[in-house]
């Protein structure tokens, strides 16, 4: 009884999350309905083109007088081109509404991704970040299009439908109906049994596939250095293969729904023809009236038949929702920052830095990462951090960026941190991480987007101060390529052209998160060197965090972290 609960308790939760970001792929009422009323007038052309056809073409046989045809042929033809006139207006209204609302879906998720980010995100696989961002939010624009739409145009038309086959036949109106429902529970059924599992599992083995990938090419000398580019091979067959299995089952579900709505409608017809059949040998109704009654049912099965198609794809609207929810929070976790009400600015002037009693964890986790942390930063100081792995080093530096929130007292200035927004921290106090990110542009758009209006010679002259000045020259200038996430350089050249990029900002507080990481130990110390020498400034403060231990000459003073307790 207890694990019902919490199944249940767990599948509100799961709604609540999914039902803000279904809300928000759904275009607006006055945007969409147009499109509601195109596809009715659509579908309904259809079925009355079927049904004017049919009866044009029994009472024709008759060789009546021209005059009796003239209202039903002026009917085909209307009806004919109504279809095609409506359909061509409803796909470019529903689609048009259903982009826009998907526009403004994109946007929000990015918004809800801001505030979170990175920190926030440490849980989430890149591959499968990028899956969510691209084609669960793509998945989306699914609802209106082909859950929505299909939905309101089947009932109300194939209900009209009905209540015009009843109106001249009952009994033929009760046999359509039977055969409708009987059919559509049928093929929900089958949809249901060999379908919903798959389509509930595409989204997340799409992204699970993908970061396999991604992380297969984006590594692939590392795990073929170790051995290890088999396995990883082997996961991205696995995958494929589960995906592959999936879209199978998904396909085989479609085929049997189609082939048992063709049943369906086939013994649908026989019933009408058997019903009515007494009905014409009496007189009551006419041999065109027969081929109508008996003819519509097609393509109002046609039309129906739409309807476990949409409950396929509600399945996969659905499990694309609750990947953007889960991946992406609604709400931004306590430990890390969020904007204030009313921000305040960095004060002009000198800035300092000062911690007291900082402490900090990272978003799930209960335990400190850090802390508590006292210290005093002032312009031109250069303080080395050390301490062991999971001391908090990382943490704190970015608690100083403001990607963690804190305890205790961080003021910039003299103002709390926590009354400025996170960007206005950022602005002043730079972090160059342990693993720079660059991205696969020159060597130049690495460089601009720290500071979009530098020169040319800007950009040469805070490449020679880091010491890449030559290099950039022998390698063909701002323009030579760094390759996806800098392979085409080494790691220390990525950690120079990282701080090149902090020192272009003008920061007065620049914060080097182990900078000599991706360094051989021999080439560690004269690294460190040039990297302090190259920050060097007086209006400067520097913050090292380094295992490599760091000469006293470089360093004004020193903070030892401990493993935080508790």
């Amino acid at each position: 009884m207890s694990a019902r609960v919490e199944r249940d308790s767990a599948a509100a939760v799961d709604r609540e999350m999914r039902r803000p970001v279904l809300r928000a792929s759904v275009p607006p009422i006055r945007a969409f309905w147009p499109a509601l009323a195109l596809g009715v007038l659509a579908s309904g052309s259809a079925v009355a083109l079927l049904a004017t056809s049919s009866w044009l073409i029994a009472r024709a046989a008759e060789q009546p007088p021209i005059l009796f045809l003239g209202f039903a042929i002026v009917g085909v033809r209307a009806f004919a081109l109504g279809r095609a006139v409506f359909r061509y207006l409803e796909r470019l209204v529903a689609h048009d509404a259903a982009f826009r609302a998907l526009g403004t879906l994109r946007v929000s998720v990015f918004r809800r991704l801001l505030p979170v980010a990175p920190d926030g995100l440490n849980g989430v696989r890149r591959g499968d970040l990028l899956t969510a961002l691209v084609r669960d939010v793509d998945a989306l624009q699914d609802l209106p299009l082909r859950v929505l739409q299909p939905i309101v145009t089947a009932l109300v038309v194939s209900g009209l439908a009905v209540v015009g086959i009843w109106w001249v036949s009952p009994a033929a109106g009760l046999v359509v109906l039977a055969g409708l429902s009987i059919t559509t529970v049928a093929a929900a059924a089958v949809m249901a049994a060999l379908s919903r599992d798959a389509d509930a599992r595409i989204a997340p083995l799409r992204g699970q596939l993908a970061d396999a990938v991604l992380e297969y090419l984006s590594r692939w000398e590392t795990l073929r250095a170790f051995g290890a580019d088999a396995e990883r091979r082997e996961r991205v067959v696995e995958l494929d293969a589960q995906l592959r299995h999936a879209q199978t089952r998904q396909s085989a579900a479609a085929g049997s729904v189609a082939a048992l709505f063709t049943l369906g409608a086939g013994a649908t017809l026989l019933a009408v023809l058997v019903v009515t059949e007494p009905v014409f040998l009496s007189g009551s109704i006419t041999a065109p009236v027969l081929a109508l009654l008996v003819l519509v049912p097609l393509a109002v099965f046609e039309l129906v038949a739409a309807l476990p198609g949409a409950l396929s794809a509600w399945w996969r609207v659905r499990a694309s929702a609750d990947r953007i929810a889960t991946i992406v929070p609604a709400s931004t976790p306590s430990e890390l920052p969020t904007v204030p009400t009313k921000p305040v600015a960095v004060p002009d002037g000198p800035l300092t830095l000062r911690l007291r009693g900082v402490t900090a964890r990272w978003p799930g986790e209960s335990r400190r990462a850090v802390g508590p942390v006292d210290l005093d930063l002032a312009p031109g100081d250069r303080l080395v951090v050390e301490g062991s792995s999971g001391a908090g080093k990382t943490t704190l530096a970015h608690v100083l960026v403001r990607f963690l929130d804190h305890g205790g007292e961080y003021l910039l200035g003299g103002v709390d941190a926590r009354t400025m927004h996170p960007d206005e921290v950022r602005r002043h106090v730079v972090l160059c991480e342990q693993s720079p990110h660059l991205f696969d542009e020159s060597i130049r758009q690495n460089l601009l987007f720290a500071h979009d209006t530098a020169t040319d010679d800007e950009l040469l002259g805070v490449l020679d101060r880091v010491g890449l000045g030559e290099w950039c020259r022998t390698r063909g200038g701002l323009d030579a390529p760094v390759g996806e996430r800098g392979r085409l350089v080494s790691g220390g050249e990525a950690q120079r052209i990282a701080l090149a990029r902090a020192l272009l900002t003008d920061a007065p507080v620049l914060v080097l998160d182990e900078p000599t990481a991706s360094v051989d130990p021999d080439r560690a110390q004269s690294l460190l060197d040039e990297l302090l020498g190259a920050a060097a400034a007086p209006d400067r403060a520097i913050i090292v965090i380094s295992h490599t231990p760091v000469a006293d000459r470089l360093a004004t003073s020193r903070l030892h972290l401990a493993a935080p307790r508790g």
